[in-house]
């Protein structure tokens, strides 16, 4: 992840925004987490054990394969979500070879990330690592996060957006698709930057994202774009 020094609540948007996404619709448009989802647990809560007790396993998953793959999982870019999605869609996701569907993910997910601004913003909430004054699996980025609340994940968010993106372009592969997509937050939590329930609100988030992307004329004119670029590849 590149070093930037930004907005906290805008650090994970802007990173996509650099590389020409454009939203459908502005922050104030979206769903807002902070209406509709319960503050993140406090420590004297029995959802805060839980959140605990995953943060532990997290870190016992460090040194596996699994391990592995949440490191790579770090980087937070459409290029990580096309080198996970390629392979379950049978197509190599790219902004040569799929053009519209690149466009279609880099939009409706950064679009997405708006629908978490304002939970993170109001809650600000301190991420597992710095909680635990822990080093996590991926060193580099501590210092850039520690300004970026940890409620709800943002990188959930982009990855279960693009699965359920991803699902309405390919239907016949929708259970291993969501499989990678559930994978892809579950590394925040191994890589000690996401508590479990961060993880579990950002699903919802993204959802709730998905379901406001439907009314949006655009989005629906590029995924029928999307959809026909894909059959064109697949076949």
């Amino acid at each position: 992840m590149k070093k930037l020094i930004l907005l906290p609540f805008l650090f994970v948007a802007l990173t996509i925004t650099a590389r020409g996404a454009h939203a459908y619709y502005k922050v104030s448009e979206m769903p807002d987490a902070v209406v509709y989802l319960p503050a993140p647990p406090q420590q004297d809560e029995m959802r805060f054990a839980y959140d605990t007790a995953q943060y532990q396993w997290g870190k016992r998953m460090r040194d596996t394969e699994r391990g592995a793959k949440a490191k790579a999982d770090a980087e937070y870019s459409i290029e990580r979500i096309a080198a996970i999605y390629s392979p379950v869609m049978g197509v190599e996701i790219s902004k040569k070879n799929t053009p519209e569907l690149w466009r279609l993910l880099s939009d409706a997910t950064y679009t997405a990330n708006y629908a978490c601004h304002n939970a993170k913003k109001t809650y600000m909430r301190p991420r597992p690592y710095m909680v635990f004054n822990e080093p996590t699996l991926v060193p580099e980025d501590e210092e850039d996060l520690r300004r970026n609340g940890s409620y709800p994940s943002g990188h959930t968010i982009l990855g279960w957006a693009s699965a359920l993106v991803l699902v309405e372009i390919n239907p016949e592969a929708q259970n291993e698709i969501l499989k990678e997509g559930y994978e892809y937050g579950q590394s925040r939590v191994i890589a000690g930057y996401h508590w479990q329930s961060d993880v579990d609100a950002a699903r919802l988030v993204a959802a709730a994202a998905f379901a406001r992307l439907h009314t949006s004329p655009a989005y629906m004119a590029q995924l029928e774009k999307a959809k026909k670029e894909y059959s064109q590849k697949k076949h």
